[in-house]
């Protein structure tokens, strides 16, 4: 790349650390308020100072804030670079271990002007894949914290009113019940015609099934009797079940939001193609390769990148292999919970995970090697803007001599 002046910043919440080296040799090191008005006047400064060329930006961050304000700028070419990366090669001029931010941006800023030609310059992808990708974060965020409110619910119920646990295997019956009922003496009490309305509206529970349930509740023996404790956790109880239902309805409105950006997208029909990836993980995978298809020159990277590959480490005659314990989170998981997904739709899929599991792999270790084989066909539709097809991609398994054509053909 050719540049004019290479930049390391060293961001924080408050204020911004640089340190600038130009081509004439120039070298420059300052702060700037974080602000948006005091970004724009730092990067106008900057252009006044190079009126021409590309003005390198290196700093370790791959989103937020000061990342999004710099895009804006069509000079300025931003590298982020790994936190791990920057704290290796400070550490390897810094034996004490010593940190500073003006050290840290100048040594941010040495570490991108050596090594351009290996790092990558971060191209933002089109909008609604921008949006797919920060809809489908915010989206998992909200289920795993309604995972967490569900547990604490399933906790809550078994101090006090256990037998919900057993009677209603259905989340949202349960909740329906206990925010009519809250405890097993409210519900001895009610007639037989309100437990069947609420049972029916929240479920297709027979008429037998119901009957059973109610003979149940009346048999029921209560797990204590102290009140003191019942009346906090019902207090317990209500509020969890508000903000699980809060949670619900803001999920739907981000699946909304999800299906809606989705139907718009140029690659919508590309990774619709994908057997088991539905309305949820098909807009994750569009977002996981992104709209630059020359981000990835092979397969290898995105294994690598997410994390799906193993890391070997040698040493004399000690020889490890592992897997990845540094990977973008959310980007694993989407792989894997799609491969896991793929394996009810996907004949090939399928006879891959139970030779896997044949073999003495655990599930776990089964379905991160399907997501690793998923992974080179996903790239490979991607890349050539190809839907998937199943009976091209068996053929393909054929031609190779796949030992999976046989498992399909038994």
């Amino acid at each position: 790349m050719d540049w004019i002046a290479c930049v390391g910043v060293d961001w924080s919440d408050q204020k911004h650390d640089y340190a600038l080296r130009g081509r004439d040799g120039e070298l420059e090191q300052g702060k700037f308020p974080s602000g948006p008005a005091e970004v724009h006047a730092w990067v106008a400064r900057l252009r006044a100072q190079y009126p021409t060329g590309t003005i390198v930006v290196a700093l370790e961050q791959s989103r937020g804030p000061l990342l999004y304000a710099l895009s804006m700028y069509d000079f300025v070419a931003l590298v982020p670079i790994n936190p791990r990366a920057a704290t290796a090669y400070r550490e390897s001029l810094h034996l004490s271990g010593a940190k500073d931010d003006p050290v840290d941006a100048a040594l941010i800023r040495d570490f991108a002007a050596a090594h351009l030609d290996k790092l990558r310059v971060w191209k933002a992808d089109d909008a609604l894949t921008r949006r797919l990708r920060l809809l489908a974060e915010f989206r998992r965020k909200l289920v795993d914290h309604r995972t967490g409110l569900t547990q604490a619910f399933t906790d809550a119920v078994k101090q006090y009113f256990p037998q919900i646990l057993e009677w209603f295997s259905n989340g949202v019956l349960a909740r329906a019940f206990l925010s009519e009922w809250p405890t097993l003496e409210q519900a001895q009490n009610v007639s037989d015609q309100s437990i069947r309305t609420l049972v029916r509206s929240c479920s297709r529970k027979s008429q037998a099934k119901i009957d059973e349930l109610i003979v149940k509740i009346r048999a029921a023996v209560p797990l204590m009797s102290d009140q003191a404790i019942i009346a906090a956790m019902v207090i317990r109880i209500r509020s969890l079940i508000a903000l699980i239902e809060e949670l619900d309805e803001q999920v739907r409105a981000h699946d909304q939001a999800i299906a809606q950006a989705w139907i718009e997208h140029v690659d919508q029909k590309l990774f619709d193609s994908f057997p088991g990836a539905g309305p949820v993980l098909a807009p994750r995978l569009a977002a996981a390769f992104g709209s630059d298809r020359t981000r990835f020159e092979d397969a290898s990277e995105m294994h690598n990148y997410s994390g799906t590959s193993p890391v070997t480490e040698r040493s004399g005659k000690r020889c490890w292999v592992h897997a990845r314990w540094q990977r973008p989170k959310f980007l694993h998981q989407t792989f894997h919970e799609f491969a896991e997904a793929s394996i009810p739709h996907c004949a090939w899929a399928r006879a891959f995970y139970q030779r896997q599991r044949q073999r003495g792999a655990g599930h776990r270790a089964a379905i991160r090697a399907l997501a690793y084989r998923w992974i080179r066909v996903l790239f490979r539709c991607w890349k050539t803007n190809t839907p998937y097809d199943e009976a091209t991609h068996i053929e393909s398994l054929r031609r190779r001599g796949s030992p999976l054509v046989d498992c399909l053909a038994a």
